[in-house]
């Protein structure tokens, strides 16, 4: 099967981490068809590091955008990430990836994924799981992601999955919309926690450039503005009181949401996806999360309607 894929990495000021994060790719199994680096204004050694790679190896494209402001966490990322996607046409690639630039990998990590995905036609984006170092003893953390989501700072799709899904949203909890999106259309959004895929994450998710009360109150502002339900997001809170940083990142996650809540803030304007979100999260209340998320993708393979190559290529591939 054909195994093309593009990488599109938005970063600024990541010289503390790029080198490990170009190492882990340009030694992977199945090396990338194209990296392009959005290099988002960066002002540290950042492009330096990046021309040096980029004559080294020829799938590297590295482009500058102008610097516009101080470092830039959501919505800003994604507007650099299409500053990237925008100049390449994605029918030439089978899979891809927005891609961090402050990430450890295995060298299996992406063709484990294109196994995986070959294997299952509905898996239409997936990662490995993160963990981080810890500050004091540089034990490995989990970050603690759902299995029903890809995470982030790796997000690989299937392109036809990413095309159908309109790509993602300009706006906090991007990486929230486009699963539950996933999801909405038949398609399966998933992540595993298998030795061979687990990464790490150099800089921890959710902390912010400013601090984690920031990164975690931003976050609670972007459950807000997706469209979870109240209930589910105390109770999401709750569920993460013990996980680092322990008790103030539920607090700040659950003061964004309800700031956002009582000032009536604007939401993400699908009325059709809120209630399918919303009916999704109470089942998970009910009945667990997994066995919620089982339930509703049998339900939703009658939505699944890809294109027919992407059936007639993973037939051939898996017979």
């Amino acid at each position: 099967m054909s195994r093309r894929y593009a990488l599109i990495t938005p970063c600024r000021d990541e010289a503390d981490y790029a080198r490990v994060t170009l190492d882990s790719v340009t030694q992977q199994t199945v090396p990338p068809t194209l990296w392009l680096i959005v290099d988002d204004g960066s002002t540290d050694a950042t492009p330096e590091i990046l021309a040096e790679y980029e004559q080294k190896f020829d799938y590297i494209k590295v482009v500058r955008r102008e610097p516009d402001g101080g470092r830039r966490v959501g919505p800003g990322v994604i507007e650099a990430f299409y500053f990237g996607y925008d100049t390449i046409d994605p029918d030439d690639f089978d899979y891809v990836c927005k891609f961090d630039l402050d990430l450890d990998l295995p060298h299996v990590y992406f063709e484990t994924l294109m196994e995986r995905m070959e294997a299952n036609p509905r898996i239409g984006t997936c990662s490995g799981k993160p963990y981080f170092p810890h500050p004091s003893t540089q034990e490995l953390i989990s970050e603690g992601c759902g299995d029903e989501m890809s995470v982030g700072m790796t997000k690989f799709y299937r392109t036809e999955c990413f095309k159908q899904i309109g790509g993602f949203v300009r706006e906090v909890m991007w990486d929230g919309i486009d699963c539950h999106r996933c999801r909405q259309l038949g398609w399966i959004a998933c992540s595993w926690d298998d030795p061979e895929i687990r990464f790490t994450h150099l800089r921890a998710m959710g902390s912010s450039h400013k601090s984690i009360w920031t990164g975690r109150k931003r976050h609670g502002f972007g459950q807000y503005f997706m469209g979870t339900g109240f209930l589910y997001m105390l109770a999401s809170c709750v569920f993460r009181m013990t996980h680092p940083p322990v008790v103030i990142g539920s607090l700040a996650m659950f003061w964004g949401f309800f700031t956002s809540w009582i000032q009536r803030k604007e939401r993400y304007g699908d009325a059709d996806f809120r209630k399918f979100l919303r009916s999704y999260q109470w089942a998970c209340l009910l009945q667990g999360k997994s066995k919620a998320t089982d339930s509703l993708n049998a339900q939703q393979e009658s939505s699944w309607n890809p294109p027919q190559g992407t059936l007639t290529q993973t037939k051939e591939g898996t017979s």
